[in-house]
């Protein structure tokens, strides 16, 4: 419980009505309204609280979902080059059950399968056979000696691959040294 304050002590130690009238005509605030004002803050403050707890909150749950659907968006795009691969797959399991006078036919469709299935999802061979050597699309895992100027490629080893101008898989190569001659 708290106790009353003994306002006869107050009275007393008070200042006169005419000297508290003229300070509050100074401040224009009389006691009553320094109470409401500090009230009125504190609501305001409240407010804004709890305005900045909640958008905080939307955002923590936009960022969420935002995460969630990106997720999900990756997952889809994986199952659907999975479903074009198991397309392929399956075209291969039929072309190694067949005789061997079908199996080059079945691989060649194979082939041309996995091709389309490649230019649907805008993944292009990196071309470099017979073209100077480039160290941000090729891997250089030979240097030999050949007829041809040195730096050019001269056997590809391994296709590379990219897709909209990004290097998904460097193609290895082996490139020219030039001519050497023997004294």
């Amino acid at each position: 419980m708290t106790e009353k304050p003994d306002l006869k002590k107050d009275e007393k130690s008070a200042p006169s009505d005419d000297t508290r009238s003229s300070d509050m005509a100074d401040t224009n605030q009389t006691p009553s309204t320094d109470a409401e004002r500090l009230f009125e803050l504190k609501n305001e403050f409240d407010e804004q609280k709890n305005r900045y707890l909640r958008l905080a909150a939307d955002f923590e749950n936009y960022r969420k979902r935002a995460s969630k659907e990106s997720e999900q968006r990756s997952n889809r795009a994986v199952e659907q080059l999975a479903r074009d691969v198991l397309v392929i797959a399956d075209n291969i399991e039929r072309a190694l059950a067949s005789d061997e006078k079908n199996l080059r036919e079945g691989l060649k469709q194979i082939h041309k399968l996995l091709e389309s299935m490649l230019d649907r999802h805008e993944i292009t061979r990196i071309e470099c056979l017979n073209l100077p050597f480039d160290p941000e699309s090729q891997e250089a895992v030979a240097y030999v000696p050949s007829n041809a100027p040195d730096g050019i490629v001269i056997d590809e080893i391994e296709s590379g691959y990219c897709r909209k101008d990004k290097v998904i898989r460097c193609a290895r190569v082996a490139v020219s040294q030039g001519k050497t001659t023997e004294e």
